[in-house]
C-alpha cells in the first residue's frame, strides 16, 4: 500500500516511491506496478493525473478524483501557481543561496518524440537553491581521498524535463544516483560505502490553492529508509524538520524491488 498523504472528496495526494512510475506506459512494456492503479485500487475510486515526477524521484503525487477537478490543478500547474519544493544530495560542497536562470534543450525520447519537431531552440529554465548542510567522508571516490556531499534545497520556477537534475549538473554538484546526468563514478561510490542505491532526489512538498474550497493547501512527503540512512550517516539529523521519519528501518526494500 502507498502512503496516503491527503484525501478529501476531490482529490488524493500519495507519498511516490522511488522506481515507481506513475502510470501505465508502453515505453516500460514489462513494468507491472504503477502509482495510479495501486492508488485506484487502494482508494476504490478512479484517479485523474495532474503532474509526474520521474520514475527514480518521490515524493508528493497529487492527482483529483475527477476529470473536472484534475483539469482544474492541472491548469495550476500550468499557470505555475504550485509552489514546488524539492531535497537533494549532491556532490561536492554547494553553500550557495541562489537562483539559476540557466535555459535547457528539450530532452527527446528517441521512440516517443521520434516525429516531434528536433529543431527547439533552449526554453527559460529557472531554479532557485541553497545549501542546507555539507559533509566530508573519509572515504576514497575515484581518484579523491575523500567524499564530500551538500544537502541541498531546491524550488524550480519552471517545469522543464529533468530540470533540477541537468541544473545540478551545469553547476558542477550532480544529484547522487542520477544515472542519466550524474557522476557514475560518484554514484557507485555511494552505493558501496553508504547504501545508496536511488536517485537522491525527493518532492517535498506542494503547496497550492485547493481548486473546489479556495483554502490553502500545503502537502508534505516524508523521506524514505535510503534517505533516512544517508541523513543519520552524514549527520544530518533533524535538518529537515517534519519530513524526517522518527524511526527507519535498515533496509530499503522498496529499492530493491523496483529499481530498474
Amino acid at each position: 500500500m502507498l502512503e496516503i498523504i491527503y484525501q478529501d472528496e476531490w482529490l488524493v495526494a500519495v507519498n511516490k516511491p522511488s522506481g515507481w512510475l506513475v502510470h501505465r506506459s508502453w515505453l516500460d512494456r514489462h513494468e507491472t506496478v504503477f502509482v495510479m492503479q495501486t492508488v485506484r485500487d487502494q482508494i476504490g475510486k478512479h484517479v485523474f493525473t495532474v503532474h509526474r515526477l520521474d520514475r527514480p524521484t518521490s515524493g508528493v503525487l497529487l492527482m483529483g478524483l475527477s476529470s473536472d477537478v484534475g483539469r482544474l490543478l492541472s491548469q495550476q500547474f500550468e499557470n505555475h501557481q504550485i509552489q514546488k519544493r524539492y531535497h537533494a544530495v549532491v556532490r561536492g560542497l554547494l553553500e550557495d543561496d541562489a537562483v539559476l536562470d540557466y535555459p535547457l534543450v528539450e530532452e527527446m525520447d528517441k521512440i516517443a518524440d521520434k516525429h516531434a519537431s528536433q529543431d527547439k531552440g533552449p526554453q527559460p529554465a529557472v531554479t532557485h537553491y541553497r545549501g542546507i548542510a555539507k559533509v566530508e567522508m573519509p572515504v576514497a571516490v575515484s581518484r579523491y581521498p575523500t567524499a564530500r556531499y551538500s544537502l541541498v534545497e531546491l524550488e524550480p520556477k519552471t517545469g522543464r524535463k529533468h530540470q533540477l537534475r541537468r541544473h545540478l549538473t551545469h553547476l558542477r554538484h550532480p544529484i547522487i544516483g542520477d544515472s542519466k546526468h550524474g557522476d557514475l563514478r560518484q554514484n557507485r561510490g555511494a552505493a558501496e560505502h553508504f547504501g545508496c542505491q536511488r536517485l537522491m532526489l525527493h518532492a517535498s512538498q506542494l503547496e497550492l490553492i485547493h481548486p473546489v474550497t479556495g483554502e490553502p493547501l500545503i502537502l508534505r512527503a516524508k523521506l524514505d529508509d535510503t534517505w533516512m540512512s544517508m541523513m543519520s550517516q552524514f549527520g544530518w539529523q533533524g535538518m529537515l524538520g517534519d519530513i524526517e521519519k522518527v524511526e527507519f528501518n535498515s533496509a530499503n526494500r522498496q529499492d530493491e524491488i523496483f529499481e530498474p
